[in-house]
């Protein structure tokens, strides 16, 4: 895993992809509304130019500041230098690439949403004449569409760079980071709280559970050898122990047989009386 993968902005934004169903899902029943007024071909182009334009210019000149949620977003001063990174990472010539590939690929997909519009219009309870108030729910759906797939697709590459190009990649400097980038909503010094910290605190937890179990692996060889000099002690203890109680019986033995007899007059000895 890459250091600068435990941002949370960046999991937060490639995870707005699943929101592109749900605004796919508004341009199919924006298409539903009402009967056609135009050629397929120009209602066609009206949602896509509304809805592809200003996200492109967007991408292209001033990349969308992932710094932010809804409607508030960090100040610039607040980034760390690895987030001046990721926004460094954000001006590359491969995002304006990709902001140009992606609303190819989505006009493909709407113009496949137009065809099987006519199968949602029976369940809708608008008038022929509400047509215009379709193609605005479609453009406007659109436009989102193209928002939650541009995001996540640049922060995707963004992602995707290895760790040694993110280690030389240069800090965004602070001071042009608001003409450079779309910032929008309420400005704070933070929003969500960092967990590269805690991502740190668990490594360092982790080195310490190891160095406090490696020592007992060498430890517990002391006591089993210990235990082995125990039992072979008290096997030569118990070895020597009768030679040292024959030695002492032999002893008491000598003792005894040196002795002097006890004389008569030391032992009473009781005699039976005369009548």
């Amino acid at each position: 895993m890459r250091s600068f993968w435990s941002d949370p902005y960046l999991w937060i934004h490639l995870s707005g992809l699943a929101a592109f169903l749900l605004f796919l899902e508004g341009c199919l029943v924006g298409f539903a509304i009402g009967d056609p007024l135009l050629p397929v071909s120009l209602e066609l182009i009206l949602v896509a130019i509304i809805g592809i334009a200003p996200i492109l210019w967007m991408q292209w000149q001033r990349p969308f500041y992932i710094f932010s949620l809804v409607a508030v977003t960090v100040k610039p001063e607040k980034l760390t230098d690895d987030q001046r990174r990721l926004l460094s990472l954000f001006k590359q010539p491969r995002n304006r690439i990709l902001a140009l590939i992606v609303p190819v690929v989505l006009v493909v997909v709407l113009r496949q949403v137009y065809g099987i519009a006519p199968i949602a219009a029976a369940t809708l309870p608008f008038s022929p004449t509400w047509r215009p108030l379709g193609l605005m729910v479609a453009a406007l759906s659109f436009l989102a569409c193209n928002l939650f797939v541009q995001v996540p697709v640049s922060v995707a590459s963004v992602m995707l760079t290895s760790e040694s190009a993110f280690a030389t990649t240069s800090p965004f400097p602070p001071e042009q980071i608001q003409q450079s980038f779309t910032l929008i909503g309420l400005r704070l010094n933070q929003i969500v709280p960092p967990i590269a910290p805690l991502l740190q605190r668990s490594d360092s937890s982790t080195e310490r559970l190891e160095t406090t179990q490696s020592p007992p692996a060498k430890t517990n060889a002391t006591p089993t050898s210990e235990a082995s000099a125990d039992v072979l002690g008290e096997d030569l203890w118990q070895e020597a122990t009768p030679s040292t109680t024959d030695e002492a019986t032999s002893d008491r033995a000598h003792a005894t047989a040196e002795s002097p007899p006890s004389s008569p007059d030391s032992t009473s000895v009781s005699e039976p009386e005369q009548p």
